[in-house]
């Protein structure tokens, strides 16, 4: 038996920690990964057009998926591409190793050609970041990576110059168990006493979930039921908690709505359940706030605390449910309720009338007809900016739909990626991008690798021709509009010529029949939807002062617009509020 090189070790470990996967593009120094690759038949390299897909498409299927996948880029500028999607990862917590291949290893630090120095560039988006630079460090340095991204929930990088890829592999090498899944945290014995504690005294307890609750919807309803409270969540909360769930007061933040900013201002006990949710100006100063969080470096740095639990969501509730006593006092979670259903009923009016007739087409109306047609299962992914508030408002989660986008990290051009890695997991699952038309073109090139594996991964296109998101962020601050408008081609004709289903839509009654045939198409499929730029509606007084980034200091509801299914739900919840 020939012995093996260190590439073919590195991938043998890749395999054995689960990775079905490598996303990335060939180059000379990943040459002898790649070939390791084509011999070994439990692991396929993707190619992609570019390295930034690679990474994002990696993120995406580490988190359907829950396991360890991994990307590639070859030396200097192929590694560097890779950046962008692993900061989306790292700061989505999603398990992803990073292979940055290297230049020769006798010329580092000699300013040879393409030369960079991965294992310190990309530092602040990993866990770990570390070089290769003997055979004999394999596979411990290789293994401790993989320990990191999947321990710590993140990325790991590992360089690795050419040439050492090439060399053999340690006789006797140090192989040992590898950790693939993460354990439970249960909190100390004294927190959990202390936040018993301080729930028993609340009179009014409001929950504000993000994605830490993944796993942990019916410990959640069944401790807001027996404290009777409102549960609002963070965009990244919404799939996970907003379904089934007749405690429901909607989002807060500046895609927000319903009555979620109230409940959490006007309680007098604020949980904040697995949330990192960045905007504390949306969060109350005057009301005492308990986190919940798993990790640890994330406690109190949104917002002053009256505790600190260190712990899974689940595992928590699971201690503290038993033991805190019932409430009876409905009368501040029927008030919040009946505040959400009063809210909706405002917003969606404007939406809802003669919007079949409306052209250009409303992008809410866009957005509610593919939610009815959908799939109950899809998997939806998102372009950051205008279309993250029609997913927040129109996607309805069951608890098998999944919605991932660049939550955390706010990128554009997540959405096509993200699908690629997500319709990897499963052919069969219905993968639909919510892409809007700039961030589909910054990475249009890689719809090319949707035609060339043949992912039937179904584009709706928002193509309003601007940035949108940032003509809004500019009329707040007062400023013109201005390098927002794009000039777009018929996206349509160009998936068609591509070898793609391809339909554009510039009716509004065209768009059932649009949706529903690019649907049934067994391929990949694009829909090029002309919408309304103009769709925002801005309320009428709003200071400079209230806009930080995407954080206002101010405010309720910054974005007047329909709400989809949820005023219905809102509708359901409120009859069952018991009548005097």
């Amino acid at each position: 038996m020939a012995k093996q090189n260190v590439a073919e070790q590195f991938v043998d470990i890749l395999v054995r920690a689960g990775v079905r996967r490598l996303y990335g593009v060939v180059g000379d120094s990943l040459n002898p990964v790649v070939d390791a690759i084509r011999r070994t038949p439990d692991i396929d390299w993707i190619q992609v057009r570019h390295e930034e897909v690679a990474a994002f498409a990696a993120g995406a299927e580490a988190q359907i998926t829950g396991r360890l996948t991994a990307c590639a880029g070859s030396c200097g500028p192929g590694n560097l591409h890779l950046i962008n999607g692993l900061y989306d990862a790292h700061r989505s917590m999603a398990p992803v190793l990073a292979l940055a291949s290297h230049i020769p290893s006798s010329e580092i630090g000699l300013g040879y050609f393409q030369e960079t120095h991965p294992d310190r560039l990309f530092a602040e988006c990993s866990h770990y970041s570390e070089l290769i630079s003997n055979p004999q460090q394999m596979p411990r340095l290789l293994q401790t990576a993989i320990q990191h991204a999947v321990g710590q929930g993140g990325v790991s990088v590992v360089s690795l110059p050419g040439d050492i890829a090439s060399e053999p592999a340690p006789e006797k090498a140090w192989e040992t168990a590898l950790v693939t899944s993460r354990p439970t945290v249960r909190p100390g014995d004294a927190e959990i006493d202390a936040l018993v504690r301080m729930i028993d005294a609340a009179d009014r307890v409001t929950l504000f979930c993000g994605s830490g609750t993944a796993g942990a919807h019916a410990e959640v309803m069944q401790f807001a039921e027996r404290v009777k409270s409102p549960v609002g969540h963070a965009l990244r909360g919404k799939e996970w908690i907003q379904y089934d769930n007749p405690f429901d007061v909607g989002m807060s933040g500046l895609l927000g709505y319903g009555a979620a900013y109230e409940a959490t201002h006007e309680c007098d006990l604020l949980i904040l359940l697995g949330t990192d949710f960045p905007y504390n100006a949306f969060l109350p100063d005057d009301v005492t706030i308990v986190q919940v969080d798993v990790r640890p470096e994330r406690l109190g740095r949104r917002s002053t605390l009256g505790l600190a639990v260190w712990g899974d969501v689940r595992e928590t509730l699971r201690c503290i449910t038993p033991r805190v006593r019932a409430k009876t006092d409905r009368r501040f979670l029927d008030r919040m309720l009946k505040k959400h259903a009063d809210s909706l009923e405002g917003v969606v009016k404007a939406y809802t009338r003669k919007v079949e007739k409306h052209v250009p087409i409303h992008p809410e109306y866009v957005a509610s007809v593919l939610d009815e047609l959908a799939d109950d299962d899809a998997v939806f992914t998102v372009d950051t900016g205008m279309c993250n508030v029609w997913a927040a408002r129109y996607i309805s989660p069951n608890g098998r739909r999944r919605i991932i986008g660049s939550f955390s990290h706010g990128s554009m051009a997540n959405a096509l990626p993200q699908a690629i890695g997500a319709q990897f997991t499963d052919r069969s699952r219905q993968v639909i991008s919510m892409s809007g038309d700039g961030g589909f073109t910054m990475l249009m090139g890689d719809f090319l690798t949707l035609v060339q594996y043949d992912l039937p991964v179904k584009i709706v296109l928002f193509n309003n021709s601007s940035l949108s998101m940032v003509e809004l962020e500019m009329l707040v601050a007062g400023l013109p509009s201005y390098g927002t408008t794009n000039h777009n081609p018929d996206f349509a004709a160009i998936a068609r010529a591509a070898g793609a289903y391809g339909v554009r839509v510039e009716k509004p009654k065209q768009l059932a029949g649009a949706l529903k045939d690019a649907f049934k198409h067994k391929g990949p499929a694009l829909v090029d939807v002309v919408t309304d730029p103009n769709a925002l509606s801005i309320p009428p007084k709003i200071s400079r002062e209230m806009v930080s980034g995407f954080a206002l200091s101010a405010g309720k509801i910054v974005l007047d617009g329909g709400v989809g299914r949820m005023l219905q739900m809102a509708r359901s919840n409120l009859r069952n509020v018991p009548r005097p």
